[in-house]
């Protein structure tokens, strides 16, 4: 079986442990150093209740992702599977919303935590000149590896995962003997509020899995890697997720309110004394890095898709004639993130992003119900959800639901970035259509 991708030029490279490495990686961030005492504090020691029902959503969701990633088989993720069911208007707002919202400026604040990160043990890079030299060097390796192949991309990517889950499983593996049970009972339900905002907060640390399927022309045999990929990196991410939390609270219990910004911290300087916290500010580094190399890896396949497409400029579609990658948009992807890390942390993010990828998720599930409702050539090999459509309406749910817990601030927010979106797209339209009028004058 040939490895390219002959209508993209891409090669097929990336297999099963390839994809898993990539969605545990870009789902497990810098957010899990905090997110046990966020989640422990407002479940009022409910917690496990919270992981179980989020990780439920999220296996709708994925499995969504599934079947049509296991349909459409090009690079774009959730851009060309949008854009495949709904056309090029739907697949453009798409696009801005995943690669602009949702990967320039989440890459760019993880940048900006991890300097913070390092200048809590090298003052130095509270400097701005040292953050954007550092910045510079990290972003140029990351480019350096991605552009001479996916395949290195992808080795880089699965190195740094295992680096990131070493003192993770290290918490795990040594801090399970510390946990008193009794301080992981709890006596009453939170209220549905708190729990719905607490939903919130643990549904977008287990996002992330999507952005790996922007790689899909990359993807050997994809109607059997995805499939395989997500559910294996999804199954690692919510185990992992899970004793974390059993250990912090755990280990901490009632302490947790005192170790809110750093709990897994607190928990390895218990294990092994005051080593452990600077061991997990480091580790917190490498994971902000692995999340930003993840990210360099994917999303600029975005821009080459749209590219190919016509919405975005026809150079962003260069593919590399010795490497086989679309080296103009992964090197134009990660100037934008430099730019925007060098001009700040970026704490505006928050305001739109967790609207922004609920609603991607919402288009890529209907575009899933639309396409599956074609008759298409070879569909009885692709994988079909079980259930009908009751997976794909408790997702639909599930999202909608969670969009009722956002702030007016981040609903507003979104709606006028998308028609700032609608106003450049159309203007592209006409521009295009006035040159095409020109050329057959």
């Amino acid at each position: 079986m040939s490895t390219t991708n002959t209508d993209e030029g891409l090669k097929r490279v990336i297999g099963i442990p390839g994809l898993a490495a990539t969605i545990i990686n870009n789902t497990i961030g810098a957010g899990i150093y905090a997110l046990p005492a966020i989640v422990g504090l407002q479940m009022a020691g409910a917690s496990m209740l919270g992981y179980l029902f989020c990780g439920f959503m999220l296996v709708t969701i994925m499995l969504c992702y599934v079947e049509i990633g296991s349909r459409i088989n090009d690079s774009g993720g959730s851009y060309i599977y949008v854009e495949r069911a709904f056309g090029s208007f739907a697949g453009f707002i798409i696009n801005w919303l995943f690669f602009f919202g949702w990967g320039v400026l989440g890459s760019a604040a993880l940048m900006n935590v991890l300097a913070d990160s390092l200048a809590v043990l090298f003052p130095i890079f509270s400097n701005l000149p040292m953050r954007a030299l550092l910045f510079f060097i990290l972003l140029a390796l990351m480019v350096l590896v991605n552009v001479r192949g996916a395949k290195q991309g992808v080795r880089f990517v699965q190195y740094i995962t295992i680096v990131k889950l070493i003192p993770l499983f290290g918490i795990i593996l040594f801090g399970i003997i510390h946990v008193k049970t009794s301080k992981l009972h709890w006596e009453h339900l939170p209220s549905l509020a708190s729990f719905g905002d607490t939903a919130l907060v643990l549904f977008f640390a287990f996002a992330g899995f999507e952005t790996s399927l922007n790689s899909s022309g990359e993807i050997k045999n994809p109607k059997q890697t995805i499939p395989r990929g997500i559910l294996l990196g999804g199954a690692v991410v919510f185990i992992i997720y899970l004793l974390i939390q059993i250990v912090t609270q755990g280990i901490l219990g009632a302490e947790m309110g005192k170790f809110q910004a750093a709990p897994l911290a607190a928990v390895a300087e218990k294990i092994i004394g005051l080593a452990g916290a600077s061991i997990l500010i480091i580790a917190a580094v490498v994971s902000c890095l692995g999340n930003v190399s993840g990210d360099v890896l994917a999303t600029p396949r975005l821009l080459f898709a749209g590219a190919n497409d016509g919405l975005f400029p026809k150079f962003l579609a260069k593919v590399h004639p010795r490497f086989a990658t679309p080296y103009m948009a992964v090197i134009s992807y990660a100037a934008l993130i430099f730019i925007f890390s060098v001009s700040g942390g970026f704490k505006q993010l928050a305001i739109f992003a967790s609207c922004d990828l609920l609603l991607i998720y919402l288009a890529v599930i209907l575009a899933m119900i639309k396409l599956r409702m074609k008759k298409e050539q070879g569909a009885e090999k692709v994988f079909i959800v079980p259930g009908g459509l009751v997976i794909p309406v408790i997702a639909i749910a599930a999202i909608i639901w969670l969009l009722s817990h956002l702030s007016a601030k981040e609903i507003v927010s979104t709606i006028l970035f998308i028609a700032v979106i609608g106003v450049i797209y159309f203007f592209m339209k006409l521009k295009n259509k006035t040159a095409a009028d020109r050329k057959n004058i």
